[in-house]
């Protein structure tokens, strides 16, 4: 069958002429085959999945309630363009009472349908084609595909553990140095749980000034803070001067479909966003807004969400080390990040992660998501379904009797 005539007319930043001709395989991709083959080739036994990176519960019933008010509003239907004033002084007040940061909510806050919009923006904001986007890896790559698409490069940041999974600024060739725009940084870390310090945020407000850089800090799990307070960026002494944070409802909130997010910082790079943003979406649906309003109002929400989460890693921790993981809690976020087992006794070896997890998928019907940019890793994510706390250590007992089972070794 001959291609039709638009096929030449692809972009060279999907492919160009080849868009939809290859045959390299997106990694989450294969979970879902891998899923489909386990169910296929063990339908008695139950599939345990750790692979799924959303929340687990709907949005509070208050919240809804406030949606379902709001929706049958006549006012509401609209377009919001850059957001209405109800929400960017909700998330103002958020900004004040949990991080003790001051912000003008109309200068220095504007909404987003979530942070992915905004991370795919940022780069239309500054980066030409030879500009350099420094990215931590494993990490989340909307910001660096972008880039990408700008004509911009990415210069990835291994984050790895003898660096405490922090990246290694000092490493950076000065060549990079010289041509990088934006530093994208995301703490509470996604997939390692590690959380910023104050100390490593001043390191990165020093570099920006530096070396011209503008730094983006991609706060979506913040409200999942272990390990004492949580910590915005903003509240570290010239970071405003620097950068700006993105937050989002999705994590604290139980609001992954809602698509709620903000940006905040520096009013000149706030505006910028909104100016693409302007040419990009007409604003999310009015009711939605009033609705985050509220639950930014209400901090028992992700009060809530983080004891559940952190009673949930908890106990896999346990259950994991036991099976002869070397794991901890991590300081932040729903992903446990553990190095990988190099096989099983007596049976096949491991040589990556991602053979790892098909392995543990297809003949243990365990799901997890591996990450082989900066080691040999798997990540467990505890948002997996169970009604209440009898449900979870039911899961965790399957979950260690099959894992012991197998006799991994590491």
């Amino acid at each position: 069958m001959s291609d039709p005539y638009f096929q030449q007319l692809f972009a060279e930043r999907i492919g160009g002429s080849q868009y939809g001709k290859g045959t390299e395989i997106y990694k989450f991709e294969k979970i879902k085959r891998a899923k489909r083959k386990a169910l296929a080739d063990h339908p008695q036994q139950a599939l345990i999945d750790f692979g799924i990176g959303q929340n687990d519960e709907m949005a509070a019933a208050s919240v809804r309630r406030v949606m379902a008010a709001e929706i049958d509003k006549p006012q509401n239907r609209g377009y919001a363009d850059n957001g209405i004033p109800e929400f960017k002084e909700a998330a103002a007040r958020f900004m004040n009472r949990e991080f003790d940061v001051q912000l003008d909510s109309t200068s220095e806050i504007n909404h987003s349908i979530g942070s992915k919009p905004a991370l795919a923006m940022l780069p239309a904001v500054f980066i030409n084609p030879g500009d350099v986007t420094l990215m931590t890896v494993p990490g989340y790559p909307v910001a660096g595909t972008h880039t990408k698409y700008y004509g911009g490069e990415v210069y990835r940041l291994p984050l790895r553990a003898e660096n405490d999974f922090f990246p290694d600024l000092d490493s950076i060739p000065e060549e990079i140095r010289r041509r990088a725009k934006l530093l994208v940084l995301n703490y509470p870390n996604s997939p390692t749980g590690k959380v910023a310090t104050q100390e490593f945020y001043e390191r990165v407000v020093s570099f920006a000034r530096a070396n011209h850089v503008v730094v983006v800090q991609d706060a979506a799990h913040i409200m999942l803070t272990f390990e004492g307070r949580p910590l915005s960026f903003l509240q570290v002494p010239g970071a405003r001067e620097v950068g700006v944070e993105l937050h989002s409802l999705s994590k604290g909130w139980n609001m992954i479909g809602w698509r709620m997010g903000w940006v905040c910082g520096n009013r000149r790079i706030v505006r910028a966003v909104a100016d693409v943003k302007d040419n990009c979406d007409s604003g999310q649906f009015i009711a939605i807004q009033k609705a985050a309003a509220a639950a930014l109002d209400d901090p028992g929400i992700p009060r809530q969400t983080r004891q559940k989460y952190h009673r949930r890693l908890v106990k896999l921790v346990d259950v994991l080390r036991r099976c002869g993981f070397d794991c901890h809690v991590p300081g932040g976020s729903y992903f446990l990040y553990t190095a990988s087992p190099a096989g099983v006794n007596g049976g096949p070896a491991f040589g990556t992660a991602e053979v790892a997890s098909q392995y543990l998928i297809t003949e243990h019907s365990i799901c997890t998501v591996p990450w082989d940019d900066a080691g040999a890793y798997l990540r467990f994510s505890v948002t997996y379904e169970a009604a209440d706390e009898r449900a979870e250590d039911a899961l965790m007992a399957e979950t260690e009797a099959r894992i012991k089972a197998i006799s991994l070794c590491f």
